[in-house]
């Protein structure tokens, strides 16, 4: 039949693994090698290339797991009307978010989403890569900022502010700047972009700045400015508090650029289905 293999590729291209996927399916490793076989045989073409450590797709491999994710996941979503998950949310969401944002909003509100709807199973990867969520088989994923990948579909959550500042005793013995000219003068914290982005007489600019450290690290970031080493620029949740206690002071506030916003991104041929349409939902009430 048709059908035959595709639910076995589509779960070995996901867990790039023979073995996993026979305990995924609950069947066994012979069974899967057989229908990823026979599905190779029937379209005359080589889907995976194997080693002894791994299993990764060929090119037609990848083009063929693009069609098949958008089947399986239309055969789930008939299950799932079927068995009315509207009532009762269950079943497994895979999902992304950024690091430090993750950790910091995203993840305490799925253990609070969790805690009220025990049937739901969520994975989430933590990553600052903007990954590939139909090729990687990803539901859904927590962006930041601009959108440009047209080919996702796309809901606002909240928004982010930026905010330039730095610590009174930096601003003691260096001076706060005026213009965004004279960010030159200073030291500024670089995080991995080498420019900040403003807002001037109504359009974008992206200023060059330079110091002497350079970190990956928002909280380390925060740190060295508390600690009078230069100037940042942060979004509101690294600084808020520091802002707040007079630790840091918001400096170029009239260059601000507008906020960004936060994003929740889902495949367009993927069906949104009731789990994660109240996932969205649950996200998008309380990070407002």
């Amino acid at each position: 039949m048709a059908w035959d293999g595709i639910s076995e590729f589509v779960s070995v291209a996901e867990t790039q693994s023979f073995t996993k996927a026979s305990q995924q399916m609950g069947i066994s490793t012979a069974q899967v090698s057989r229908q990823i076989s026979e599905l190779e045989k029937r379209l005359k073409t080589r889907l995976f290339y194997r080693t002894t450590r791994k299993v990764t797709l060929t090119e037609e491999g990848r083009l063929f797991y693009r069609h098949c994710r958008g089947l399986v996941d239309s055969l789930e979503a008939a299950e799932q009307a079927i068995t009315n998950l509207q009532v009762k949310p269950q079943g497994k969401i895979k999902m992304t978010a950024p690091v430090t944002y993750g950790e910091r909003h995203i993840l305490p509100l799925l253990n609070d989403f969790m805690s009220v709807y025990e049937e739901v199973q969520i994975t989430v990867n933590l990553s600052n890569d903007k990954l590939d969520l139909l090729e990687q088989g990803y539901d859904l994923a927590i962006r930041l900022g601009k959108l440009v990948d047209s080919t996702l579909m796309a809901k606002m959550l909240g928004q982010r502010t930026n905010y330039v500042c730095a610590s009174p005793s930096y601003l003691a013995q260096h001076g706060s700047p005026v213009s965004l000219s004279d960010l030159h003068n200073h030291s500024c914290l670089l995080g991995t972009l080498d420019y900040w982005r403003f807002k001037e007489k109504g359009k974008d600019r992206h200023i060059r700045v330079s110091g002497t450290l350079r970190y990956n690290s928002g909280f380390g970031l925060v740190d060295a400015a508390l600690k009078g080493l230069g100037i940042v620029q942060l979004p509101h949740y690294y600084v808020e508090t520091h802002l707040q206690s007079g630790d840091l002071v918001v400096l170029l506030d009239e260059f601000s650029e507008p906020d960004e916003g936060i994003w929740a991104v889902y495949p367009q041929n993927r069906h949104l289905s009731p789990k994660i349409r109240l996932l969205v939902d649950y996200l998008s009430e309380h990070l407002k």
